[in-house]
């Protein structure tokens, strides 16, 4: 009989493990040809590029390959540890509101929502101070986020399943999502993986995001430095709203006064 062992975790620590496992079918490459061209269509067409909140490095390699020099950065060292590895990408372990790199970028992203974990508004505006504060006078941020309509219509008091058994990689994690106050989700991983002796251990995860109006989040970026110059349905070049998932914001660093 198959045993299961019990484990907390805190943040996506303990999920790092199983990360890449239960995102395999994402299509990291259409989000790359994405954010590239956008970031092109800005004026941007290479230097030194700000993966912000980068998980294992699945984005950062990639925009690696378009010829970008990455520098990827996430809170989490359990994710860093599992990092991809590419000669034009170098990683450092930092919180996004504490963002303290070396020298100035010329762009940065920001992906898969990274930026509803920050759950107070002046903890959302001090991160993008911190991406204004680095980078150089017209240079390019593009970040996604989930919108109110997402955690009250598709996420809120919902349950999803994901799985790897199809590809042999026996996996399971359920995620619960609970809409509390101001928009926010608390979100809890159950994540079982079987081990070779056939038992399972189990991960118990929390987390929390908060979404934002349109509004808020882009009166947040102008007061940081950035003058929005478009605001797109994910992964499309239509016009977002209230009603989208997720939204893409395309921020440009003008001029600090």
């Amino acid at each position: 009989m198959s045993l299961v062992q019990s484990m907390s975790g805190d943040g996506y620590g303990g999920f790092a493990e199983f990360y890449d496992r239960l995102v395999c079918g994402f299509d990291y490459a259409a989000v790359t040809e994405y954010y590239d061209e956008i970031i092109r269509e800005n004026g941007i067409n290479g230097g030194i590029l700000l993966d912000l909140a980068c998980g294992t490095g699945n984005l950062s390699v990639r925009l690696a390959d378009c010829g970008w020099d990455v520098i990827g950065v996430d809170i989490s060292p359990e994710m860093l540890s599992f990092a991809k590895t590419h000669d034009n990408v170098s990683y450092i372990c930092q919180d996004m509101t504490e963002l303290d790199l070396y020298g100035t970028v010329d762009a940065a992203v920001c992906c898969f929502d990274a930026l509803n974990h920050l759950l107070e508004e002046k903890e959302l505006q001090r991160a993008f101070e911190r991406v204004a504060l680095f980078m150089n006078e017209g240079g390019v941020f593009v970040f996604d986020m989930n919108t109110i309509y997402c955690h009250e219509k598709i996420l809120g008091d919902n349950t999803f399943l994901s799985d790897t058994f199809q590809k042999n990689d026996n996996v399971f994690c359920a995620w619960q999502y609970y809409l509390g106050e101001e928009h926010m989700l608390t979100i809890f991983l159950n994540i079982f993986a079987e081990r070779e002796d056939g038992s399972y251990c189990r991960r118990e995860e929390l987390n929390r995001e908060r979404a934002y109006s349109l509004n808020t989040i882009g009166e947040l970026c102008e007061q940081s430095g950035f003058k929005i110059v478009g605001m797109y349905d994910f992964l499309t070049k239509n016009r977002a709203d209230e009603n989208n998932k997720r939204v893409v914001f395309v921020c440009k660093r003008v001029k600090a006064v």
